[in-house]
């Protein structure tokens, strides 16, 4: 089966590439544009697997993705493209309306003439996964879970794209019949993490003796799913879901931020015993909390386990002690990002994956 991965060279795209690729009964073709975010030695760990295509193009660029669909001919869409650091949107929201808002017009457009092109099965078999967040629903209160009814009502530029996206994609199943399913997603973590999220950031921190900055009183809670279980259920989806469909991913796994920091500063002081900054609990610093910050994401992802069997298998304490574990063992992928923690000592944390 041919797919092609939009993003493929991020975060929870690059994830999902390796899951395909893996028994070897896919092809896989990455669009991505490689902006500041794409890793050369993510590229080239992708590269390297047999069946991986790269296509080096914005999502934005109409006639480079119909090119794309006309050169492959994919039998299945995920949407990964998208900016996603809400900071980044709240300084430049910009970019976020080119990325996430046109160019998810853009692959809809291309997607829907590939696919009014088809005949017989290639036509009844061609799925487009539209990947989102649970940013777009707003803040919980203290009780409650998102679902797939939840109410839009997001409170950051990056999330207002994001909804704008979701109902793009839902529209075009509506108005002319595309077979898009939607997913939204709880927060991701994991290996090669562009190191402006948090947890990746706050490792990185860590090791070199600076602070671990957190918005407020850190009490913010977030539902956290490790990046390799987002996968499966990516694939799972992708593969099995009927048109229409929408799929709340979460790892059923509430934390506060600080919860978070003061875990991963534990599992340093484990895996550091010699490290001149033990206890790293004691870099934790306060910062001004973010405008429009969100208190509480909790997700419900009960349809998805009635439906397509999946579950999140990784615990977080295996999940944060692979991911610390595997930057302390991944110096050149982490130099090759350019020293982001850095940059970033003047300002808070975007937990969101």
């Amino acid at each position: 089966m041919r797919i092609l991965v939009t993003g493929g060279a991020g975060f929870i795209g690059s994830a999902v590439c390796h899951r395909l690729l893996d028994g070897g009964r896919h092809q896989v073709i990455s669009l991505d544009r490689l902006g500041y975010a794409a890793n050369p030695l993510t590229v080239a760990g992708l590269n390297a697997r047999h069946g991986h295509l790269l296509e080096r193009a914005d999502i934005a660029d109409s006639q480079a993705v119909a090119a794309i669909f006309a050169r492959h001919r994919p039998d299945r869409v995920i949407h990964l493209a998208a900016e996603s650091h809400v900071d980044r949107s709240i300084d430049a929201p910009g970019g976020f309306i080119e990325t996430n808002i046109v160019g998810t017009f853009t692959l809809l457009e291309a997607a829907r003439r590939y696919w009014q092109g088809l005949d017989g099965s290639e036509r009844n078999s061609f799925r487009l996964v539209h990947v989102s967040t649970d940013e777009v629903f707003g803040s919980l209160g203290v009780e409650g879970r998102f679902n797939e009814d939840s109410r839009y009502a997001p409170n950051s530029p990056y999330a207002a794209s994001k909804a704008a996206a979701d109902h793009l994609a839902r529209a075009w199943h509506a108005t002319y019949g595309l077979p898009v399913v939607v997913t939204n997603c709880s927060n991701n973590y994991g290996p090669r993490q562009f190191p402006e999220k948090l947890i990746p950031l706050l490792i990185l921190n860590a090791v070199a003796g600076r602070r671990l900055p957190i918005y407020g009183d850190g009490l913010q809670v977030r539902d956290w799913l490790f990046v390799e279980d987002h996968a499966d259920a990516l694939v799972e989806v992708a593969l099995r879901a009927a048109p229409g469909a929408g799929y709340m991913i979460g790892g059923d796994c509430q934390r506060t931020n600080l919860d978070m920091v003061r875990a991963i500063c534990a599992e340093l002081d484990r895996l550091l015993p010699g490290s001149p900054h033990r206890p790293h609990a004691g870099l934790i610093a306060h910062v001004a909390d973010r405008p429009g910050h969100d208190r509480r994401y909790a997700t419900d992802s009960s349809r998805i386990g009635r439906e397509l069997g999946w579950r999140p298998r990784v615990t977080l304490e295996d999940g944060l002690a692979r991911t610390v574990r595997w930057y302390l063992d991944n110096d050149p992928w982490c130099a090759a990002c350019g020293d982001v923690a850095a940059r970033r000592q003047g300002l808070g944390t975007d937990g969101n994956g």
